[in-house]
Formats: C-alpha cells, structure tokens, sequence
C-alpha cells in the first residue's frame, strides 16, 4: 500500500542529484532530422508527443526516468486510479480518471460501486440531454430550450468554457450548428452576467447553476440575478428554477429541492480544476453539442489515462512532467508557456493556468514539511499567431528562457479554408508553427546584437490530424496526468487548493462588518464596501 505522507522529498533523490551534475546541452547541438522523429511517442486520443526541442539526451532521459523510479511515480498513479487516498491534506480519494473508465480494480465505499455511480450520473445527463433535443423536456412556458447559460465559478466555469469553445467548431462541421448555444456566468462582476444575458430569451434558457457545496457565494450570487432578470420580464408562466439544473452534491442544499427542473451529482473525489469530465462539464457540452460528443471526450480522455500506465520511454505524460522538472529545478526556468495553434483552444491556456498553478502552486510537502527546491511554475499562453505579434518578442530574445508547450493540428476544425499566394490558410498556419520552433531552438546569428537570437529555447509539440472530441479529451488528460506526476516527483499535494481559501474568508469578514485588520478596512473604504 502507498503512503503518500512517507514518500521522500524531491531533493533527496540521488536520481535529482546526478542530474545536478550534468552540463546542460544545447538544442541546437542535439536537433536533427532523426531526434524529431525519434523523440516522439503516441498520447492517446490520436495525438503525439515530440520532445525533440527539449534539452534532453539519452543520458538525461535514463537519469529522469531513474527519478520516476525512485520517486515511484507508476506506483502512486496506480494507487490513485485504484482508490487510496491521496488528496492528504483532505484525506480523500481522486478519483477523476474514473469519470472516463476503469484503469485497474473497481473502487468502492461503504458497499457502493463508485465507478458505477459515475457511470449512472453520465447516462442521466445523456438522458436529459436527449429529452431535451428531441422537445421532450421544455422551458416552464413550454418552449423548446435554444440556449444553455453554465453558472459556475474556477473549476466550473475554466475547463467547461474552454471545452465548449474547442467543441464548438467540430459540432458545425459535423451537424451544420450546436444544439443549443452555450454561454458562461462566472464573475461576481455584475457586469459578466449582464453582457452574457444580454438580449437573452427566458423562455428558452436553460441555465446548469454548478456549485459541489451548493453554497458558493459567487454562483448563489449569480443565480439569484439570473432569477431576478427572468420576474422583470413578466411573462405568463414563467417560473424561472424550472429553468435550472443542479450539478452538486447528494448532500448539498441544491441536490433534492424541487424548486429544480433536476440536479446531478459528482462527489468529494472529484477536484474542481479536475471536473471537466463530470457532469460539471457534461451537463452543458452534452446539451451544447449532444451527449455522443461528451462521449467521444471520455473516450480520448480514457485513451490518454491508459497511456499515462505505460513504461516512462512509451509514456508521454510522465516524459512531458519529469522534463518539466528537469528545466524548472535544474535549468532554473521559473514559467511555462502553453501555445496553441488552433483557436478553437484560445481559453485552453487559462483553464491549464489554473489546473498546473492551483495544483502545484505549494510550498509544503505531504507531510506538511516545508520544501527547499521550486514547485509549480508559473503558467500563460495564447493562441497563435496572435501571440507571435504580442509576448513572442520576450521569448526570443528576452533575458529570461522560458519553456513552450506548443499544440498544432494538420487540418482545420471546421474544414473551410481557402489559398492565398500558393498555399492555404491552415497550412500558411503549421508554417508559423514549424518556424517558431525551429527559431527559438536553433536561434540566429547577426553581428546586430538587435538581430541576434540567441535560440536554445525549449519547447515541445502535442500534435494530430485534427481538433476532434476524442483528440480534445486526450489533450485535456494529458495535461491533467502531466501535473499529477509533476506533483509526485516534487512530493506534493496536487489535490488540494488551501490558497484559494483565505480570500473568501476575508470575503465574508468584510461582508459581513466584521473587525478587521486597519489597513483592510481602508482598501474596503477605498472600493466603497464600507463607510469612510
């Protein structure tokens, strides 16, 4: 049996010490036409991994792969997916693999199958879905819903919206429209929920309020507008709850009330940034785009999870996570760009900002230990072109070397392209791709030190033929895979997320007049919380 709270801390792995010893390569000196097609492995989902722009060898990849060993990376993934608890700092299970399929033994508790819970919350949400499209299941005034609004705050707003985007293109390609029109409410920002229900029908919104606690202020706080906007247009039976559909717990105070039109449940197993593939994210993708889609998003999911099993040379999650380490604790590179070269993908970076820094951002170990070496590292990214015309200028020829993560496809999602000057669109598009990462490997020498790049910028490439639901699921898992082993090579808790807690705390103490710290009442004066 793993016991997470007994496993060594990062620094005292004689794998991590070897590696300390070794002079970093060049890329330019190790990029060639046979690295790039060597230093590349399947991902699942009908992606691939190349890491031939990465400053690794033969000899530094042994040595990683000694650190997966002694870190014991396959043991505690195997732990994790068969229902010990890891998440230590909550003494919970984590379970989110589940969501997609079994990876080893059935997980139970207290003579419940959860696996076959998960199972049954995904079929109920196909059901709705169904009824919904097919005019079953209606509005309160007995219209058919057009339009579905997630309200939700973090992990229930990031991954869900920038699922529904990457979708979005796939289902006009496959079915000519979405099936409904997907919007998001997140921010308390009054502004946020006014722009997304501006012009909205009411009799035709389905609104999916997300909240595993049923007491998160942000998304009450939201509904009870998406209430009130719904009374001003007084319309003849109109009752606006029977226009929601709870996701949150079985005990939660949303989970049995009626005033609901349904509600569907996830558990403490599952974390919020890691929700996506639950009914938190399958509720709005499978009325957004049909419940088959949601299912070929668990399948590629569940492909990338049953990669992430593989030895380390056939694994490309464990590979992309110990690199990681290698350039953040070794090379000393404190950030990460995540560059994806499909719009479909432009908010993918920020749910993977929050994903990797809520994860990792921790500066104690499992035993509650202080650690001495760096953790997470900071996470950004656009899509590209766009960022070429914007922060590429830092990365090239900034003073500090920053690590990208760059994501392409060979074909276009939603198959419209048209040529300009001999070549296409998507192919004018790979072109850039291929380019950057050739520059910030190779760099470029020019007695103009203006002109001069410096290259030996690393970076590595997520890449298949198109942007399809099952690729999605397999990129998104992928990720989550590469920050659950980066969590356990530096022997911390990727599961819990005590920093987002203090905020809401002084939250509520403002709120609610309570005494506070002189200097905190005077910012709360400043912004009109509270009187001078």
């Amino acid at each position: 049996m793993i016991d997470p709270r007994a496993a060594r801390n990062f620094d005292q792995c004689e794998a991590y010490s070897n590696l300390r010893k070794m002079n970093a390569p060049r890329i330019s000196q190790l990029l060639t036409a046979e690295r790039v097609h060597v230093f590349d492995v399947d991902a699942g989902g009908g992606l691939r991994f190349n890491y031939a722009a990465r400053p690794v060898t033969a000899e530094s990849l042994e040595r990683l792969s000694d650190l997966c060993t002694e870190q014991r990376l396959a043991e505690q993934f195997k732990a994790l997916y068969e229902g010990y608890v890891m998440n230590v700092g909550e003494e919970r299970k984590v379970l989110h693999h589940l969501l997609r399929g079994r990876l080893g033994s059935s997980v139970s508790e207290e003579g419940r199958d959860i696996g076959a819970f998960y199972r049954e919350q995904t079929d109920r949400v196909a059901a709705f879905a169904r009824s919904v499209h097919e005019g079953r299941i209606t509005g309160s005034t007995g219209k058919p819903f057009r339009t579905v609004v997630q309200i939700g705050i973090g992990g229930s707003d990031l991954g869900p919206r920038a699922l529904a985007l990457a979708l979005e293109g796939h289902a006009v390609t496959r079915h000519g429209h979405s099936r409904l029109q997907a919007r998001f409410i997140s921010n308390v920002d009054p502004d946020d929920a006014a722009t997304q229900l501006y012009g909205f029908d009411p009799e035709t919104t389905v609104f999916v309020l997300v909240s595993k606690s049923g007491t998160t202020q942000e998304t009450l706080t939201n509904e009870k507008f998406a209430v009130e906007l719904m009374e001003r247009y007084e319309i003849a039976g109109l009752v606006p709850r029977k226009h929601m559909v709870c996701v949150t717990s079985e005990s939660s105070p949303l989970a049995h009330s009626s005033d609901y039109l349904d509600a569907f449940f996830i558990d403490d197993y599952i974390g919020g940034r890691y929700s996506a593939t639950s009914p938190v994210g399958g509720v709005v993708l499978s009325l957004a785009f049909g419940p088959e889609i949601f299912e070929e998003l668990l399948s590629g999911a569940h492909e990338a999870d049953s990669a992430a099993t593989r030895p380390f040379a056939e694994n490309a999650a464990m590979i992309d996570a110990a690199i990681g380490v290698y350039e953040r604790n070794v090379l000393g590179y404190p950030t990460t760009a995540v560059l994806p070269y499909s719009n479909a993908l432009q908010r993918f970076p920020a749910h993977l900002q929050q994903l990797d820094m809520e994860s990792n951002g921790k500066r104690v170990n499992r035993r509650g230990e202080p650690v001495a070496y760096p953790t997470g590292p900071v996470v950004f990214g656009e899509p590209g072109t766009n960022g070429q015309h914007s922060f590429y200028q830092l990365l090239h020829q900034g003073t500090d070397v920053v690590p990208l993560q760059f994501i392409g496809f060979r074909e276009c999602q939603r198959e419209e392209d048209i040529e300009v000057d001999g070549s296409t669109n998507q192919t004018k598009l790979n072109a850039n791709l291929a380019a950057q990462i050739g520059a910030f490997a190779l760099g470029q020498e020019n007695s103009d030190a203006n002109r001069h790049f410096p290259g030996n910028r690393p970076s590595s490439l997520i890449y298949g033929e198109s942007l399809t639901p099952r690729a999605l699921g397999a990129l998104l898992a992928h990720f989550e895979n590469k920050v659950m082993f980066q969590g356990f090579l530096w022997n911390i808790n990727s599961f819990d997320q005590e920093g987002v807690q203090l905020g809401k705390v002084l939250t509520k103490s403002i709120l609610g007049g309570e005494e506070l710290h002189p200097a905190l009442r005077s910012y709360a004066q400043l912004l009109g919380v509270r009187e001078e």
